[in-house]
């Protein structure tokens, strides 16, 4: 039973007052790298979303941690094997324009969805 057992663990990130199209760029820039690397790299990126994204790859990976607690599970063993960012609500608030008129300001939010797995034995490359 435990032989057929896929290792993998997934967190969310809910409604992040950040542009998806911003936390995308970061995303992107860690999808399907280890764990560790991720985080390294994610320690030296000077964007905002940097931040956000690493606390959510943090949380899946203590979540696969406390979902299999018999098998040793380090952050090296990991991997980011999906990881997407979904637009949220949009709050819709006005500017003052000349002339009497209201331009309109869409103040974005975002979910963050990370699952990370283990890596398979042949799919280590070093």
């Amino acid at each position: 039973m435990m032989e057929t057992a896929i290792f993998e663990a997934k967190a969310v990130q809910r409604h992040l007052r950040k542009s998806p199209r911003k936390v995308r760029l970061v995303a992107d820039y860690i999808r399907g790298e280890r764990v560790d690397v991720a985080l390294t790299k994610l320690n030296f990126l000077k964007k905002a979303a940097a931040f956000d994204v690493s606390k959510v790859i943090k949380s899946a990976s203590a979540n696969v941690r406390d979902k299999f607690e018999e098998e040793r599970l380090d952050n090296d063993l990991l991997y980011v094997k999906t990881i997407f960012v979904d637009e949220g609500v949009t709050l819709k608030r006005i500017q003052p324009a000349p002339q009497g008129r209201a331009h309109r300001i869409n103040k974005r939010s975002c979910h963050i969805t990370v699952v990370v797995a283990k890596l398979q034995e042949e799919t280590i490359t070093e």
